[in-house]
């Protein structure tokens, strides 16, 4: 979720659909599960209410990261980058060289 929010505000809806196309539609949250995030991550400190506009009568709030939401997804990016070096330098010793590299390049 915090990966959905990296680049723009996004309303509960987009944030779903930012989430489906992210993960090449491998990842499908349900709604109570999108706010039930949503307010964790707002008591956490990570996201923020960019703003709320009235939709067809219903309130829509738009989030946003904040400084310390884009501090733990750098954080986590650089976890997530160790593992998957971590992982390729293993394959290669064991003698596995995959098709691709892990950023689009051959190997």
């Amino acid at each position: 979720m915090l990966t959905a929010l990296a680049d723009a505000p996004r309303h509960g809806y987009a944030i779903l659909q930012e989430v489906l196309a992210i993960t090449d539609g491998r990842t499908r949250m349900l709604t109570g599960t999108l706010y039930t995030a949503l307010d964790r991550l707002l008591q956490q400190g990570l996201i923020r209410v960019d703003h709320e506009e009235v939709v067809n009568g219903r309130l829509r709030r738009s989030f946003a990261l904040t400084e310390q939401g884009q501090e733990t997804l750098a954080g986590e990016l650089r976890r997530l980058r160790a593992g998957a070096d971590e992982a390729e330098r293993r394959l290669a010793l064991g003698g596995f060289r995959p098709a691709l590299g892990l950023n689009g390049g051959t190997a």
